[in-house]
């Protein structure tokens, strides 16, 4: 079977950041299995590579959301999209990933067969490849379309209407009025940007976000360079940020009226107690993610008033703008509908195993990367509370566990067979309204054991790194 060069001992669907981070896990950890990654579009980077609206940057640190086999370097520890892009192009050409990679092939369908215990991938070109074990790395959200509401009276708006996952190249704003539908990260990013070139720039939400502003550039993590070896010092500001992270996780779940209170009086500080009802959400920290405003930019651009903020729901566009439900009106040369993304899993493969559809709303996950009684499927799911990549990181690695097991004891098939007395949970515990809106495609958790998700780096070091991985719920034949 290895002889055929349309079969593969792995296929991974999607050459972004997970899906170059689980190629490399598999030449470190399983240098004998041949693989072959599809990807939809005709360039590396995923994200990265998709989003090109102005200030597009991380939302995380670039240490954690870095690699771990490849320290990021530059000084800027919350980047820009470019730079991210580049990081992921170089780390794929560096290991010869890029020669795996075949662009332009849009995964439509995946049947398993037990009979003969593969995969048989077909693309939306006619092509077709086979594998013994398929992982997604196509993220969790639609890159041909996004979230995108409708209210009245747009055919009668005279400027142009953008949404950032399609932003024209084209597009001029300076000197523009611009109003940004929205509250989340996108519009956060947005705003400081736009505002350095446009006449003003006015943030329309419908509620408020958290916000909270953090220095672009990790002093600490310049001074353990400049004494410590790259990688010593690296490893050492991963595991600092990691325990920050989930330290101010814990304590904003464990305590939240005390956190949002500290959030707040720190916003306050940024925007005045005038402006503090913008930033204070009906929510408390962590029920949604926190969006993240480096060097404070979106504060800045507010106080330099070439941004402001509206709260209330819009009632219609007009020719002008938009008219809000209290009878304001929002005047705009240019509206951008920062409204989120459309959740969709598997890059919206069908999936069927001996024929039978399998839809992976109706699985459980087992810890949060394989599917109950899915058999040799894994998808990469990285963490909402911390950077995506420390969970995809341990993941690929623990995928690499199971391949080699499998290839030890000479066994064809794995697949996590589901427990019915286990209670299901929602698959993420965030109040975020385009989770709920995806609620019934995203698969299930469980209340316990390897079916629960901890969203906890260190939990999860020790269980997927460490662990049995034949653990009774796991099963091999």
């Amino acid at each position: 079977m290895v002889s055929d060069p349309q079969h593969f001992d792995v296929i991974i669907v999607g050459a972004g950041l997970s899906g170059i981070g689980m190629a490399h896990h598999l030449q470190r950890l399983c240098p004998w299995a041949r693989y072959a990654i599809l990807e939809a579009r005709q360039a590396i980077g995923g994200t990265w590579d998709l989003f090109r609206y102005p200030g597009i940057r991380s939302d995380s640190d670039m240490h954690t959301l870095g690699y771990s086999f490849r320290p990021w370097r530059d000084p800027d520890a919350i980047a820009g999209g470019d730079k991210i892009r580049r990081y992921i192009e170089d780390t794929a050409a560096e290991a010869g990933i890029d020669r795996h990679i075949s662009f332009g092939v849009k995964v439509a369908r995946a049947a398993w067969s037990s009979e003969q215990a593969r995969w048989r991938v077909e693309a939306t070109d006619g092509s077709a490849r086979t594998c013994r074990f398929l992982v997604m790395c196509a993220g969790y959200y639609s890159y041909d379309e996004g979230h995108r509401p409708t209210w009245p009276g747009e055919d009668s708006f005279d400027g142009a209407i953008v949404h950032p996952q399609f932003w024209p190249d084209d597009l001029d704003w300076r000197g523009k009025r611009i109003a940004v539908i929205g509250s989340g990260a996108t519009a956060v990013t947005l705003i400081p940007a736009l505002a350095e070139q446009a006449a003003h720039v006015t943030m329309v939400q419908r509620s408020p976000s958290f916000v909270m502003a953090r220095p672009s550039r990790d002093g600490i993590a310049r001074a353990l360079q400049a004494v410590l070896p790259a990688r010593t010092a690296a490893g050492l500001v991963r595991w600092k940020n990691v325990l920050l992270q989930q330290f101010f996780f814990r304590l904003s779940r464990r305590r939240p009226a005390k956190v949002k209170a500290k959030l707040l009086a720190l916003t306050g500080q940024q925007v005045g107690a005038d402006q503090l009802h913008h930033f204070t959400p009906r929510y408390n920290p962590w029920e949604q993610r926190l969006c993240l405003a480096p060097d404070g930019d979106l504060f800045a651009a507010l106080r330099a008033g070439s941004a402001s903020v509206v709260t209330g729901e819009i009632e219609r566009f007009t020719p002008d703008g938009l008219r809000l439900a209290d009878g304001s009106e929002v005047a705009a040369d240019i509206i951008v509908t920062a409204t989120g993304l459309k959740v969709q899993l598997a890059g919206a493969a069908a999936l069927s195993v001996d024929g039978q559809p399998v839809r992976l709303g109706d699985a459980m996950a087992y810890k949060g990367l394989f599917f109950s009684d899915l058999p040799n499927f894994a998808s990469i799911f990285g963490y909402t509370n911390a950077s995506w990549t420390l969970k995809a990181d341990l993941s690929a690695a623990f995928i690499c566990r199971v391949l080699n097991r499998m290839r030890r004891r000479g066994e064809t098939v794995v697949a996590p067979r589901r427990d019915p007395s286990v209670p299901e949970r929602p698959f993420i515990d965030f109040s975020s309204t385009y989770l709920r809106r995806a609620a019934a495609e995203l698969p299930k958790q469980g209340e316990r054991g390897p079916w629960r998700l901890r969203q906890s780096y260190a939990a999860d070091l020790m269980n997927l790194r460490f662990g049995r991985v034949a653990d009774g719920v796991l099963t091999f034949r």
